[in-house]
């Protein structure tokens, strides 16, 4: 079975939104080397401790913002933006501007797979990752097609 999606367009502010916040949950260990630092603090009383880890946690925060915006500049990644449709089957996910042009996405590239409660997220890499909102897809058989293809491939647990 292919469950073809309806057309649909990733906002860039969604992407940077749900991409950031997605970061922010899985590298959650930061903010515990942030305190760390800061409770260096009581061993070696100076305030520099707390300066220098703040200034380097927002550094980080920063850096990773600025690659989600940059993403969405550049000239590369411009396809993820348009409006496009997808085939999903078990065998790879087939990303198609029109009937005639497509690209094929393996299911080997996808890293992993977040099933959130309006939208399943497919990350490719770190910054990179589309977005199929629930709206896009006919109805709630092929929603249940797609997890349990998820299901089969080991994506979710």
């Amino acid at each position: 079975m292919i469950v073809r999606t309806k057309k649909f367009q990733m906002g860039k502010g969604q992407y940077i939104r749900k991409g950031f916040f997605n970061l922010l949950s899985e590298q959650w260990w930061i903010i515990l080397i942030y305190l760390l630092l800061c409770s260096m603090n009581f061993y070696i009383p100076s305030i520099w401790w707390i300066i220098g880890s703040s200034i380097a946690l927002i550094l980080y925060v920063l850096f990773w913002l600025i690659q989600f915006f940059g993403v969405t500049q550049v000239e590369q990644s411009s396809y993820m933006f348009e409006r496009l449709s997808y085939e999903i089957s078990s065998n790879q996910i087939m990303m198609k501007i029109n009937n005639k042009q497509g690209m094929p996405i393996k299911w080997d590239t996808v890293k992993k797979v977040k099933i959130q409660k309006d939208c399943f997220l497919f990350k490719l890499n770190i910054v990179q990752f589309i977005i199929f909102p629930y709206k896009v897809f006919n109805n709630e058989n092929e929603i249940r097609f797609i997890k349990s293809i998820l299901n089969r491939k080991g994506y979710v647990k």
